[in-house]
């Protein structure tokens, strides 16, 4: 089964590529800017506000699945519409598409869970570019797609929020971590292995792939900086209600609908930042 992982050398991108590389499978991965590391895929550049190179890619490594990880933020060009462009490439070769979508499709208002049954109120234009791409996914695809929103993606120290908590900790970096704003965060090799569970099989519809722990970024800073031996204390803190920020405040994902589909195990950040490997539900 040949797979293309679009965004390969991203963050999620690469964790895709290292699994199947360690499986003993030989990914394709596209790259925007430089080809990732990873030894055992072969790499294409790929721009998905280009038509024609969508198609010379598609053509040429002939995938029998497609996972969407890439994401322009909110570049309309790139995230909605290069995931459009993408669903309909699918559809017209019989392709089966994994397309990761996000949390920011919600707006985090009058509710406690979203589950997957509920439909997208984007506050923001990533949000909205999202909400597009994956009801193009369902509709283009009704039968051949799975649409995978997840939320805050953590990992050994690499991600993001990782990254800002060092930051935030050594004083390199202004700003603080909003104690309103809460998330389900999930760690990448959880994610990734369940991408790869959902893509080796023929579901479609809708997945949530969060954690359960709901988590402020605050609290989640906390975990990671006694996780790498640093003081909480001298993480900033502030409210996200009084910055004027656009974006949900509190979105929580339900995925217990989906984590009884799967054998991985989906595990809450109060457990991954402990350092436990990830092991089938």
């Amino acid at each position: 089964m040949t797979v293309l992982i679009i965004g390969g050398s991203g963050f999620l991108g690469a964790e895709l590529v290292r699994q199947a590389v360690s499986a003993g499978r030989c990914p394709a991965a596209t790259f925007h800017s430089r080809p990732g590391s990873g030894d055992g895929a072969t790499w294409h550049h790929l721009d998905l506000r280009d038509p024609a190179r969508l198609e010379k890619v598609l053509d040429t490594v002939a995938p029998a699945a497609v996972i969407n990880t890439t994401s322009g933020g909110a570049d309309w060009a790139v995230t909605a519409e290069g995931g459009i462009r993408l669903a309909q490439a699918a559809a017209k070769r019989s392709i089966r598409l994994v397309h990761v979508s996000s949390d920011a499709v919600f707006s985090g208002t009058g509710r406690d869970w979203y589950d997957e049954s509920h439909l997208p109120d984007p506050l923001t234009p990533y949000g909205a570019a999202k909400a597009a791409a994956e009801t193009a996914v369902r509709l283009l695809c009704p039968d051949t797609a799975a649409v995978a929103r997840t939320s805050l993606i953590i990992g050994n120290g690499r991600s993001e929020h990782e990254r800002l908590v060092h930051a935030l900790a050594d004083g390199t970096r202004q700003g603080a971590l909003f104690t309103d704003d809460i998330r389900c965060p999930v760690h990448v090799t959880d994610l990734a292995a369940a991408l790869w569970e959902i893509t080796r099989s023929d579901a479609a519809g809708v997945f949530h792939l969060a954690g359960p722990d709901a988590l402020s970024r605050y609290e989640l800073g906390e975990l990671i900086a006694r996780r790498d031996g640093l003081d909480p204390a001298r993480l900033p803190s502030a409210r996200r209600s009084d910055t004027g920020l656009p974006g949900g405040l509190d979105v929580r994902l339900d995925s217990r609908t989906t984590q009884q589909k799967l054998r991985i195990r989906l595990r809450g950040a109060r457990e991954f930042l402990r350092g436990n490997s990830p092991k089938p539900a």
